[in-house]
């Protein structure tokens, strides 16, 4: 049976973050500048309310997941809520309950900081993704519109 650790990202993590999250963005077509690398990392490792999150998974000892999620106010909960923004399994561990511990990492944080409200987005061609979200999650009816 594998060793597997989820945890919080911490800065020695770096350079296996952005091997994990350059192949999550690949993934969605998706090309960021170093910029955006650099902020986003310092941005997870940062302390401010509005400052994303994110866990590492390890198997045996090799980074092969990671999530990233943040709190919000909400208009309609006095509570804030948790968007599960990013999540990555390399495709060697893909079947194997990683994701699902991923998720519910993120579910664990999200209790503790009094945010039980959890979603999250997928594009619809995330075949494999969806077979997890629709064991793990409810689907909703709503449909996403970003600025023209």
């Amino acid at each position: 049976m594998p060793d597997v650790t989820i945890r919080p990202l911490t800065a020695a993590d770096e350079a296996e973050w952005r091997n994990l999250w350059t192949a999550y963005l690949a993934f969605y077509n998706t090309v960021l500048p170093e910029a955006v690398f650099a902020s986003t990392f310092a941005r997870i490792l940062g302390d401010a309310p509005m400052d994303p999150k994110g866990f590492i998974a390890r198997v045996d000892g090799q980074a092969m997941g990671l999530v990233h999620y943040l709190h919000h106010r909400h208009c309609w909960k006095i509570e804030n809520v948790c968007y599960l923004q990013d999540l990555y399994v390399d495709p060697q561990a893909r079947g194997t309950g990683l994701g699902r511990k991923l998720i519910e990492a993120v579910y664990a944080a999200a209790d503790a900081d009094g945010t039980p409200a959890v979603y999250w987005l997928t594009q619809d061609f995330n075949a494999d993704g969806r077979r997890l979200y629709d064991r793990i999650g409810k689907l909703t009816p709503f449909i996403r519109y970003n600025r023209s």
